[in-house]
């Protein structure tokens, strides 16, 4: 995996809320840019997103900002009091994580939209089917600002029992991702492209790495 695949995640030494989107922390965290489809084809600049990833001993949170020039895509009755199933067909951020080095087919997908809502499930992919925990719970929270012409989405995830508390200098598998638009001009922005022939972001093979620093 080369260097250019890997994101360096900044140790916060106190816990870090979701709700907390301008904190200074954010400032010292690495700037991971998400400007192409999962097809490797490189998206318009008003889609562009970035995400900067924090952990600290209670959690791992991530920041999106989003580039936001188009109407948003989200649900008009939200609700963020439990997981929202089928989040990913609207304006969305997520992230994929997979905790054990050598078995980047079992990972945890997170989300979050610019209403707040917000989504967590454990996955197991096969070469032939991919199985989704629907009832796993992280205890992860989300927040979201929008403004005149982007978005901000923060998740945070604790270690709440799914995985095991990363050491510094272990490496996780990783991918981010974007989906926003609808209908025949729907994006689907991937930090690592999956290059499959319809959109699809569950290929961990092509997954990143996630460094704790």
């Amino acid at each position: 995996m080369s260097q250019a695949a890997t994101i360096e995640a900044y140790h916060y030494n106190a816990d870090l809320a979701a709700s907390q989107l301008d904190h200074p922390s954010w400032n010292y965290a690495e700037v991971v840019k998400i400007t192409s489809y999962w097809s490797g084809e490189s998206a318009p600049l008003g889609r562009h997103a970035e995400a900067r990833l924090i952990w600290s001993k209670e959690a791992i949170c991530v920041r999106y900002v989003c580039n936001q020039t188009e109407p948003l895509v989200v649900s008009s009755n939200p609700q963020t009091n439990t997981k929202t199933v089928g989040l990913w067909d609207r304006d969305v951020c997520e992230i994929f994580l997979a905790p054990y080095e050598r078995a980047p087919e079992r990972y945890f997908e997170f989300e979050a939209a610019p209403t707040g809502e917000w989504i967590d499930l454990a996955v197991r992919t096969m070469p032939d089917k991919r199985e989704t925990d629907w009832e796993f719970h992280s205890g992860m929270t989300a927040a979201a600002r929008v403004e005149e012409d982007r978005v901000v989405i923060a998740l945070r995830i604790p270690w709440n029992g799914w995985s095991h508390k990363p050491r510094e200098g272990e490496r996780w598998r990783v991918n981010l991702f974007r989906c926003v638009g609808s209908g025949a001009t729907r994006g689907y922005l991937a930090w690592q492209p999956t290059h499959t022939e319809q959109p699809n972001f569950h290929v961990p093979e092509v997954f990143g790495w996630l460094l704790f620093r």
